[in-house]
């Protein structure tokens, strides 16, 4: 059964220059059967939507290592719902608040900006897969 890939568009938002987590991202990505369009580092909301639009995405993935993640990412929801992407699955992860904070506290408010699934930093990619999975329900995709 040759399905269609499940399209990605991923970046580094923000003035965020970290390049080595988006790549390890991009691989593990890849490797887990998704089709990949990489924006790279330092993308501002805008190119994550009109790459979203141009690639027909099924889901956008923001991550941010620098801290500013919760400004970078405010309103992104209400941007991709005025393009034309009402509902598309978000995901973020990274170090995307400013010092310690319990992450159920920024799980909620990046969820109440209308991310799908926040992470903190440190987890695997392999989280991150499981949770695209789920979201964009491809149940016979398991191992």
């Amino acid at each position: 059964m040759d399905e269609k890939k499940k399209v990605l568009v991923m970046g580094v938002i923000g003035a965020d220059v970290h390049a080595v987590g988006n790549k390890i991202l991009y691989h593990a990505f890849t490797e887990a059967g998704f089709e990949v369009v990489n924006l790279g580092v330092m993308v501002a909301q805008e190119e994550y939507i009109a790459a979203a639009i141009e690639s027909a995405a099924d889901a956008i993935v923001v991550s941010s290592l620098y801290g500013q993640g919760e400004l970078d990412c405010r309103g992104m929801r209400e941007k991709c719902d005025e393009a034309g992407l009402k509902g598309i699955p978000m995901i973020v992860g990274g170090n995307i608040v400013i010092g310690k904070q319990k992450f159920e506290d920024v799980e909620r408010r990046f969820k109440e900006m209308g991310f799908d699934r926040a992470f903190p930093p440190g987890t695997s990619p392999e989280a991150a897969i499981e949770a695209l999975r789920e979201l964009l329900h491809m149940d016979g995709d398991r191992k």
